[in-house]
């Protein structure tokens, strides 16, 4: 008696890993929740429920590469406003923005992605989050060291502190205002990117006016 032809979709190209990601990522688009089943992501990508078994022992281990693929995102989404920009106050200033606007256009990716469901007990996160977060801070410290405060901070041993402090104030301000946004609870919607234009302006005029140091023995995330 033949077998059944099966309905699953041929992957030729072999990525079958990145496409169960992109599934993943479509389904937390449309629902804005991480409660979704493997079995359910399996059908979003056209394979038999135990191919994410294959690249995934579990879905926290599908999350941190999720997470990681909102990071890559980002980045190439600050990299994008960045480019073409000749001044580095005028690249910074995109480039906040461009946080600020992914981040409320995906707020439940955002959550996965700055939230504590992925930490571990020790505030670890997963490797493979982190090495693409990594590439975000980097994007924001080379503008920021290269004069988007208005000045050029040299990276040596004795800037460090000033360098991740500079990185924690702007992340500080975007990160609060793309929660809020995303959340409602300021407005109204039409107004948003006037009003972060506004907020990330003035954040930048008082930072080149002081730039602040981070305490000894303090560290920056994620």
């Amino acid at each position: 008696m033949p077998k059944p032809q099966s309905e699953e979709r041929p992957y030729h190209h072999g990525d079958l890993r990145r496409a169960i990601v992109e599934a993943a990522l479509e389904i937390l688009a449309e629902t804005q929740s991480l409660e979704f089943s493997l079995r359910e992501l399996a059908r979003r990508a056209g394979v038999s429920h135990n191919a994410p078994y294959k690249h995934f022992a579990d879905k926290r281990e599908l999350l941190a590469a999720v997470s990681a693929a909102g990071f890559e995102a980002l980045t190439k989404r600050m990299a994008r406003e960045v480019a073409g920009r000749g001044n580095a106050r005028e690249q910074l200033f995109a480039m906040l923005r461009a946080y600020i606007d992914h981040g409320v256009a995906n707020p439940a990716l955002y959550s996965l992605m700055f939230g504590g469901y992925l930490g571990g007990p020790d505030r670890s996160r997963p490797a493979i989050e982190l090495a693409e977060a990594d590439k975000t801070k980097a994007l924001l410290a080379g503008v920021i060291m290269t004069g988007g405060l208005g000045r050029v901070i040299p990276h040596t041993p004795r800037n460090e502190r000033k360098i991740a402090g500079a990185m924690l104030a702007c992340w500080s301000l975007v990160h609060g205002l793309t929660l809020l946004l995303a959340d409602g609870l300021v407005g109204p919607k039409k107004k948003s990117a006037v009003l972060a234009d506004s907020l990330v302006q003035g954040m930048l005029d008082g930072l080149a006016a002081e730039l602040p140091s981070l305490p000894p023995g303090t560290w920056v995330g994620p």
